[in-house]
């Protein structure tokens, strides 16, 4: 597999960030993460760290150098991190469960399968347009597909911000899944939180992912996200993977990896994969790791 990649997150106008990003590559399979841990609800940011643990240590035991069934692991993957939200919340007697919005994708053998659960967001993005996006679980996004409301009402609709589906819910979570897609050079995925999609409009999202070498586009195009934001901004996530045919500068070659190797910017914990929730991880931490994925990400791409 050759592929460019990138992933920013900016905290925005709240007090913390409860985003989550991360991704992870064997020598044949790519796996990308995006977890919006919902600030309505009691320790989002954990039910968003918990999914990404709980989606990357399954990769990690599942990937051998491929997977499977991907469709299937993203389903299992999903399902487990629900289980290990709700885990978490009786181990620490909390009077409701951490809850999280995600989007997940693989890519493998020159296809991509996708999965989500609630307003997390998957772009596809081919010859400068958008190709293919998920369909939020929401409020807005069923009134529009009943025909209730019109596509330039849900921007400013008041209940534009009430998720019908997510992990954590005391239901179990809704995961749909899409795919294979067959790629072709030149196309991007684009996983984001609301924080961007919501900021901006399908052509500034697909100018500011497109236009640019990915090592500046992702960094610009989370921050002109919370610009947009204003005082109020929600967090802003971006994880940008372009797809290629040969080798370009800065991008990843997953052929140099041996066989059982991975590579990964998840923070898994060390439990297995059959494991209950790991320990979590203070924001200062996160906050640190992510300045340091960042920094090393940035090195390799400046190679």
């Amino acid at each position: 597999m050759r592929f460019s990649i990138f992933q920013d997150s900016v905290i925005g106008g709240r007090h913390q960030n409860q985003d989550r990003m991360g991704y992870a590559y064997t020598r044949d399979s790519l796996l990308l993460v995006v977890a919006d841990g919902m600030g309505g609800h009691l320790r989002g940011e954990v039910a968003a760290q918990l999914t990404l643990q709980a989606v990357g240590t399954l990769f990690q035991a599942s990937a051998r150098p491929a997977l499977a069934d991907p469709a299937g692991f993203l389903d299992r993957a999903l399902i487990r991190a629900h289980e290990d939200i709700l885990a978490y919340q009786n181990d620490n007697q909390l009077p409701e469960s951490p809850r999280t919005t995600v989007v997940a994708a693989i890519i493998q053998h020159g296809h991509a399968w996708w999965a989500h659960a609630g307003d997390s967001r998957l772009y596809w993005l081919r010859e400068g347009r958008v190709h293919e996006r998920t369909e939020d679980h929401s409020k807005v996004q069923s009134l529009l597909r009943l025909g209730l409301i019109r596509p330039e009402e849900q921007d400013d609709h008041p209940e534009r911000n009430k998720v019908l589906n997510c992990l954590g819910s005391p239901f179990d979570p809704q995961v749909e899944i899409s795919g294979a897609h067959m790629l072709r050079a030149g196309d991007h995925l684009l996983l984001c939180s609301d924080g961007v999609w919501g900021a901006l409009d399908d052509a500034a999202l697909v100018g500011g992912v497109m236009d640019q070498r990915l090592r500046e586009a992702g960094p610009r195009l989370v921050r002109r996200a919370a610009a947009q934001g204003g005082p109020a901004a929600d967090n802003a996530t971006a994880l940008v993977v372009r797809w290629e045919s040969e080798a370009v500068l800065g991008s990843t070659s997953s052929e140099e990896l041996p066989d059982g190797a991975m590579t990964t910017t998840i923070a898994m914990g060390s439990g297995a994969a059959d494991d209950g929730p790991t320990d979590e991880i203070s924001d200062d931490e996160i906050e640190r790791t992510i300045d340091e994925i960042r920094a090393a990400i940035e090195r390799s791409a400046g190679r």
